[in-house]
C-alpha cells in the first residue's frame, strides 16, 4: 500500500479553508477505504492570510504528522477573489518550495462540482456557478464518468452573465452561491434538477479532487503555480462601470 498525505488550502473567498487528507491506495487502484481528512473552515473575511499557517501546524499536530510526511500540496487556483487567490497560491509555493513537493492547483469550480458529488453521488452532472460580483458569475460544466473516476470538462471555468450560462441537456446539479446571489436571474437554477447552495470552495472537496488529480500525476513544480483568475481585470472606472451597466440595462429592454 501506498500512503499519501495532501495538503489543500483555500483562500478564494471569506473563508480561510485547509484540509488534510491522509490515503493508503495502490498505485492505480482504487483505494480499499475513504481517505482520512481533517479539515478547519472559519470565516475570516480579508486576514485568511493571517491564518493560513497556523490552520495548517494545527491539522499535521491533529493527525499526529509533520510537513515532512507531506506528498504534495493542493490549492483553490481560482476563479475567486484576487488577494485570496494570491494567499493560497503564494503559502502553496512556500511550502512547496521548502520541501521539495509538487503542487496541484484545482480549479474553484471543480472542487464547487466534487462538493456537490460528495453530498450527493447522484450528481453526476454539475454546473458550477459563482457569484463574481459586478453582475457576473463565475461557471463551468463538468460530467462526472463512473468508469474512470474522473471529472471531464463539458464547458471550461468562464465569466458571462448569469442570464445567458448554457444549460445542460441532461439533468443536472447547479453547484454554488449564484442561485441566492441572482435569484431570476440565473436561468439555470429554475432548469436544475436540484439547487446545492452549500457546494461552495471548501477545501475538503478540493483535498479529494486534488488527491485523484495527484495520483493521476496532474502536477506542477511550486515555480509553475499561479492562481487562475479568469476576470483578467478588477478594478474599474467609473466611466468602465457606466459603460457595462448601460449594456446590461438595453439587454434586458430587447
Amino acid at each position: 500500500m501506498t500512503r499519501t498525505v495532501l495538503l489543500a488550502l483555500d483562500t478564494s473567498t471569506e473563508y480561510c479553508s485547509v484540509a488534510l487528507l491522509d490515503a493508503d491506495a495502490r498505485a492505480g487502484q482504487p483505494p480499499a477505504v475513504a481517505p482520512r481528512v481533517l479539515a478547519r473552515h472559519e470565516k475570516t473575511g480579508a486576514v485568511s492570510s493571517a491564518r493560513v499557517l497556523p490552520a495548517v501546524k494545527e491539522l499535521f499536530d491533529e493527525a499526529g504528522l509533520t510537513l515532512r510526511d507531506c506528498n504534495a500540496i493542493a490549492f483553490g487556483a481560482g476563479p475567486g477573489s484576487f488577494t485570496g487567490l494570491r494567499t493560497a497560491a503564494g503559502v502553496a509555493q512556500g511550502l512547496a518550495f521548502g520541501l521539495a513537493l509538487p503542487v496541484v492547483p484545482v480549479s474553484t469550480l471543480l472542487a464547487c462540482a466534487e462538493s456537490a458529488r460528495l453530498r450527493d453521488p447522484a450528481a453526476a452532472r454539475v454546473l458550477a456557478v459563482l457569484d463574481a460580483r459586478m453582475g457576473e458569475v463565475y461557471w463551468a460544466d463538468y460530467a462526472w464518468s463512473a468508469d474512470s473516476a474522473e471529472w471531464r470538462i463539458v464547458s471550461a471555468p468562464a465569466l458571462g452573465d448569469p442570464g445567458a450560462l448554457a444549460i445542460p441537456s441532461e439533468p443536472f446539479t447547479l453547484a454554488g452561491n449564484a442561485a441566492a446571489a441572482f435569484g431570476d436571474r440565473l436561468a439555470a437554477a429554475g432548469a436544475a434538477r436540484t439547487v446545492d447552495g452549500e457546494a461552495v470552495p471548501h477545501a475538503v472537496p478540493l483535498a479529494h479532487a486534488a488527491w485523484r488529480a495527484y495520483r493521476a500525476g496532474r502536477v506542477v513544480s511550486a515555480e509553475q503555480a499561479a492562481p487562475e483568475y479568469i476576470r483578467d481585470k478588477v478594478a474599474q472606472t467609473s466611466a468602465e462601470r457606466e459603460a457595462v451597466r448601460a449594456v446590461r440595462e438595453e439587454g434586458r429592454g430587447q
